[in-house]
């Protein structure tokens, strides 16, 4: 078993790239294994580690189709709507309350 090259923070040869990176330039990993990592030292805790890949090797992110344009556009809608009242809040309904702001919070002098 090969193990992987262990660059230090900043140091990574060119030609190397996270997956934020590789997505910055429209490109995905496109199946390949990590390359390398990157270790950020940290006082008291373990390093933090990031997986490289390499650029050559990436293939251009794929386009979005009217199909996964409409699926994106039906799932973002699903999280507009008030499981307590069933209207659209009119913005994403927060996970730590689970229903719209009126609902979570209702007016005691209505």
């Amino acid at each position: 078993m090969a193990t992987l090259p262990v660059y230090r923070w900043r140091l990574a040869p060119d030609g190397y790239a996270t997956r934020r990176q590789l997505r910055a330039r429209n490109l995905r990993p496109g199946g390949q294994d990590v390359a390398a990592q990157l270790e950020r030292p940290r006082r008291r805790r373990g390093p933090l580690i990031a997986y490289l890949y390499r650029v050559d090797l990436a293939k251009p992110v794929r386009p979005m189709t009217p199909g996964r344009w409409a699926a994106l556009a039906k799932a973002n809608a699903a999280r507009r709507i008030c499981p307590a009242c069933r209207r659209d809040a009119g913005y994403v309904i927060p996970t730590s309350l689970g229903m719209c702001v009126p609902c979570a919070y209702p007016d005691p002098h209505a």
